[in-house]
Formats: C-alpha cells, structure tokens, sequence
C-alpha cells in the first residue's frame, strides 16, 4: 500500500535485545512492557497535521503548564494487531477505529484526524515493530494505543492551539489472566458513567477517570468490574467501566443497550451485532432495566450475560453484586457466549474465513 504521507523512521540506538523481547512475548501480560517505537504527528491551526514520524520510544517533554494537564482535552483509542499461522499481521477494522477517533475529537474539540492518517500511522508503527508481534498463542497480540492529547502551553479555558497525535504499542495476552472465566460485576448506584450531552459515547480519559472510584468500590465488594446505570432514571443497565454489555435470552434474541448517546460505540459490538445473524441468532438493541436482569435471570429467560471489548474480547459474567444483593448469573461460559467469542477470535487470529472484509493486512 501507497502511503499519503511521508513518514519519518528514526531507528532506535537501543532496542531491547532478541533475547530480552523472546521472554517478554512468552508472558506479556497486559499494558506491563511496551515497544522499541513510537508515532508521533502535531497539529496547529497553520499547518494542520505535520512532522508525522516513527521515533524510538521515549518520555514526551511536558511544561506544567500543559493544557491537557488543566482541562482534560484529550482522546484514545484502543486496537491490536494480529500475527496470522503463516507470519502476516493484521489489523482489525481500523477504518472503524479511525472514524470514532474522529467522533471523539470532535466532542473533545480536537481537530480532525484524517482516517488515512489514523491508518497510516498504525500501519508504519506495526511494521516498524513487527517483530514485538507475538504469535496468537493463548491470544497473545500486539495493542495498540493511539491517542490525542492537548499539548499547547497555556492556562485558559479553550481548544488548544498545539495538539499532538502518538500511538505506542504494548504486547498483551489475556486482559483477564484467567482466561475464559466469568467475572464478577457490581451494580454501581451512587455514580453513573455518563448522562446524555455529555461524553459518554466519546472515548476519553475523563470517562475512565471517572469509573475509577466505582470501580475500587466493587474491588472492595469482591468483583473485577462495574457496571452503570443510566443517569436520568437509574434503572437501566447501560455499560461496565470500559465494556459494552450483552444479555443472552431463552429464545435465542441477543439483547445489548441501543446507543443513546452516552454508551459508547464499541467496534467490538458492533461486531457481535453482525455476526449474531451469521450465527443463527437474532440481536436486538434495546434498553434492559436492572429489574429486567434480575428478573429475566431468576426466571431462566436470561440465560447468559456478557462484556466486550477490545482488550477483553467477550468476557462471561458470572455474578452480579449490589448491596444487600447478589445474583449468580452462570458459573461458566454459557453456549451462546462461547461460540460468538470463538468466531470472532478466530476471524482475528485468521482461523476463519473473514466474510465481512474487517481485516486490513499490515504486514
């Protein structure tokens, strides 16, 4: 493929040895160890997006006053790229990424990132890196972490005027180290995510900053995650702290939130709801209450739940606690839960005919 764009490769002085890589690849972990690379590109209003380049990986430089440091003005995305049986690498739908990069900025008030620059920048880090690839053994893979940041030095309440796009890429294996477990979930019911006109179907920090309370509140409860309830009427389940959600009913109807504006639009979804078809089921979008679940769960109608993500994939949720409450919602992964995350997995690690064109090859 013909890039659009001239990007700079700096080779680093100092890669980690063969050896050194070779045991990290072997137990990665997740978010722990990190590449010989980087991309980076700036922004400003004169010349737009310029200076894109591969650098080798290495602290930013930051004032303290910073912009991103007093208003938050900043964005992410999360993707992974994927080592295939015969040595090629592949990306997931990225132009999927790229456009809800796009959405994002434009909630944040960042500028516009061209999709092919998204791509662009994916692609050179990847290849630069490839070699930090692991194989799709027990799903290890390489994520990859682009993001958009303020970056003006300056103390006032507006868009900055100097914005900086990187992506860095970590090797992981299993986010949950467990493995196909359920997990445990806590019903949040002093704070909620997000509430409509707010950020909620942007993918920035500040949403994250935000479940981190809830979330150590559930670790204190004994659970690994926290689900949310919208914020107008508390009553309807709306998403975990960084999944989108899934109730699999009797009849074989998939059930997840409908987009409204403060859920946000997981690619991971997305392609659960095209594949729920291919695979015989029927996937609805449509508000679930809590009282449905506990219900819908007590009453055999709901027979399985489950999260998803692109760290996680599709992860079975076994329990759900509150105070004074706790229902067991399946001590495995049900039926339905285990053949959607197969076929996904296996379309991504390229064990299965990729029939809806989602990969992008990059190596």
């Amino acid at each position: 493929m013909t890039l659009p764009y001239d990007i700079a490769v700096e080779q680093s002085a100092a890669p980690v040895s063969d050896e050194r890589r070779a045991e990290i690849l072997a137990d990665p972990g997740f978010g722990r160890y990190f590449t010989d690379h980087m991309f980076v590109a700036d922004w400003t209003p004169e010349q737009r997006w310029h200076a894109p380049r591969v650098t080798p990986y290495a602290p930013f430089s930051m004032d303290p006053a910073s912009s991103v440091l007093h208003y938050a003005q900043q964005i992410f995305e999360g993707m992974k790229a994927y080592r295939h049986p015969d040595g090629s690498i592949w990306a997931f739908r990225p132009e999927v990424n790229a456009v809800r990069f796009q959405r994002s900025a434009a909630r944040m008030a960042l500028p516009t990132l061209p999709e092919q620059l998204f791509i662009a920048a994916f692609e050179a880090l990847v290849r630069t890196d490839a070699e930090w690839v692991p194989d799709g053994g027990a799903e290890r893979s390489l994520y990859v972490r682009p993001f958009m940041f303020a970056s003006e030095v300056f103390l006032g309440v507006r868009p900055s005027q100097h914005v900086t796009f990187a992506v860095i890429a970590s090797p992981g294996g299993r986010y949950f180290p467990g493995g196909l477990k359920p997990v445990s979930i806590w019903l949040s019911e002093d704070y909620t995510r997000a509430a409509p006109g707010g950020t909620g179907d942007a993918k920035c920090g500040g949403n994250y900053a935000a479940s981190l309370l809830p979330q150590a509140e559930g670790i204190d409860n004994g659970c690994d995650q926290v689900v949310f309830l919208d914020a107008v009427n508390r009553r309807d389940v709306e998403e975990l702290g960084g999944m989108n959600i899934f109730f699999v009913h009797s009849d074989g109807t998939i059930v997840t939130p409908p987009l409204n504006g403060s859920i946000l639009e997981g690619v991971t979804r997305d392609s659960i709801l095209a594949l729920a078809d291919e695979l015989g089921y029927r996937a609805e979008e449509r508000s679930t209450s809590i009282d449905e679940w506990r219900e819908g769960v007590a009453s055999g109608d709901i027979e399985e739940v489950f999260a998803c993500g692109t760290a996680a994939v599709v992860t079975p949720v076994g329990v759900l606690k509150w105070r004074g409450g706790e229902l067991s919602c399946g001590d495995q992964a049900g039926k339905v839960t285990t053949v959607i995350r197969e076929r996904l997995v296996d379309i991504q690690f390229g064990r299965a005919d990729d029939r809806h064109g989602w990969l992008h090859r990059l190596v």
